[in-house]
């Protein structure tokens, strides 16, 4: 059965659980075989205060929150959209933070380990001059996917671009890379990846 990816990215109130952020907006793309197969976003509340500078970053305003299902809920239901496929984000050291402790709070824990397009992209594409997603996405020539900094759609663009990886590592390497490739593959150093690569060709 072809491998899935469930690519998640949150909107938050800051950068870190540990310091009392929280979610604002969830959004995941999964794909398949190529391709985006299924999406889900939904806004959340939380019960945290947007700062100004949040709202002008994602367009996500405290009157928004206020009027969307609690927290618990949409992290209930998209847990049970994930289910047990494996998870990928870009930057997941941040996106990965908040899933766990959100799920935490409900007394659930993931189900996989997140590969990160982030690292991959570091490794797969050095001469990028950004590696942050909008501009690297844009200099691989990717499409525009919406408005950058809402999770649906930043969600969508770091699919893509693992899909792009995913696609250099075949076209180049002859490697089909399932997601736990692509997490062994981040965990090497660049100079590693490069010798590794080197020796497939």
């Amino acid at each position: 059965m072809p491998e899935r990816i469930a690519v998640i990215d949150f909107e938050t109130t800051g950068m870190s659980p540990a310091q009392g952020a929280r979610p604002t907006e969830v959004g995941v793309a999964v794909i398949e075989e190529g391709r985006i197969v299924a999406r889900y976003q939904s806004l959340m509340n939380a019960g945290a205060w947007v700062s100004p500078f949040i709202e002008q970053l994602t367009g996500i305003s405290n009157a928004m929150v206020r009027g969307a299902p609690p927290v618990a809920e949409v992290m209930a239901e998209v847990a049970e959209f994930v289910g047990d496929v494996p998870m990928l984000a870009h930057n997941a050291a941040f996106d990965s933070k908040f899933w766990d402790a959100e799920l935490g709070l409900l007394g659930r824990r993931r189900a996989s380990d997140f590969a990160c397009s982030l690292l991959l992209s570091r490794r797969l594409l050095p001469e990028a001059p950004s590696h942050s997603l909008g501009n690297l996405n844009r200099w691989v020539g990717l499409p525009s996917t919406g408005r950058a900094h809402r999770a649906l759609a930043d969600a969508e663009m770091a699919a893509n671009l693992c899909l792009h990886l995913q696609g250099l590592l075949w076209e180049r390497h002859d490697i089909r890379a399932d997601h736990g490739y692509l997490c062994g593959l981040q965990k090497l150093s660049a100079a590693k990846v490069r010798a590794l690569l080197r020796a497939s060709v």
